[in-house]
């Protein structure tokens, strides 16, 4: 064996709001985690060095393998579509001294992760069974909407990438007909992420506050939407994240789909997984089925929470330790 080949790997997972980062076993055990904020770093490598000078491994990293909210051409360079930073692929690998360097799409590397889930790593929302090896389907909002598939081909996987997260939002009623017209005054398109995202429920409270000629409170985040709607402390809260959950399910649906997700549907991402039982109790399952002469299709199709913490890395750490 190698000196090399006993090196850890360099695992990230770069969203619009944080950094993720662990290393990575040969033998793909994912150890030293640790999530850095990105405004406060420069750049990528920035971040980077500064999660190994306080992990400070025995030995550097001689592999890197990176899940990033972008969308990737197959160039060398990366933009990401949230937040500020770009990067040159080659530029980072040489700036870490990594022998090599695999970036893949956030979405992508949670699609691959989907395999590796314990049972206990999430929670099913309504629907029957997943159909072995048919295409699964892989949705989540946090800062942006990420969207990602994976299909099968025998005994192999691959993740299907694209930026699904910004088709057009379609309402469903008269309620949300009149949400998306407030909203359609301010933005040129109104995608799924417009709505179905962190920066999504703070449109939806301002728009639904305009439907209901009510004042919004003007600095409100994300979070504290979330908080109010789960303590009964806000009408206007409950509806809007009962909204996003019913947006969701409309968006989940579409998906399912235009993919044949009969593998399952799983819903990742920062802001889901923390409403809990508030998630289940919304109308995002009825609406996922709520499809016409396709709602028996749908209702057949099991959709997942995915609890676990960082399940881009279960994604990484497979493509981290292939040979």
């Amino acid at each position: 064996m190698t000196e090399q080949s006993l090196r850890p790997a360099l695992l990230a997972d770069i969203g619009g709001t944080n950094a993720r980062f662990a290393l990575c076993t040969r033998g793909g055990a994912v150890h030293d985690r640790m999530t850095l904020t990105c405004a406060e770093h420069s750049d990528l490598v920035a971040a980077a060095r500064e999660y190994l000078r306080q992990t400070a491994p025995s030995q550097a990293p001689a592999l890197g393998a990176i899940a990033v909210a972008a969308p990737l051409s197959g160039g060398n360079q990366v933009t990401m579509t949230n937040h500020r930073w770009s990067f040159s692929i080659s530029e980072v690998q040489r700036r870490l001294d990594l022998t090599s360097l695999t970036v893949v799409n956030d979405f992508a590397a949670i699609a691959l992760g989907v395999q590796r889930l314990a049972p206990g790593d999430r929670i099913q929302v309504g629907g029957g069974t997943a159909v072995e090896s048919a295409p699964v389907a892989v949705l989540g909002p946090g800062t942006g909407l990420g969207v990602s598939a994976l299909v099968f081909s025998g005994a192999d996987a691959a993740p299907v990438v694209g930026e699904g997260g910004h088709v057009t939002m379609a309402p469903f009623d008269d309620r949300e007909s009149e949400v998306l017209r407030v909203l359609r005054r301010s933005f040129d398109h109104v995608s799924a992420e417009r709505v179905v995202s962190g920066p999504g429920l703070v449109n939806l409270y301002r728009a639904l506050n305009q439907v209901l000629d009510k004042t919004p409170e003007a600095d409100i985040t994300p979070p504290e939407i979330t908080r109010r709607a789960i303590n009964h402390a806000c009408p206007v809260c409950a509806e809007t994240v009962d909204m996003f959950c019913a947006m969701l399910g409309t968006v989940a649906a579409n998906l399912a789909l235009s993919v044949d997700a009969r593998g399952g549907v799983y819903v990742a991402g920062g802001i889901v997984p923390k409403l809990g039982e508030l998630f289940v109790r919304s109308g995002f399952r009825d609406r996922f089925q709520d499809k016409g002469r396709f709602s028996d299709y749908l209702s057949g199709i099991p959709t997942y929470v995915i609890t676990h913490p960082t399940p881009a890395f279960l994604g990484l750490s497979g493509l981290a330790a292939a040979p």
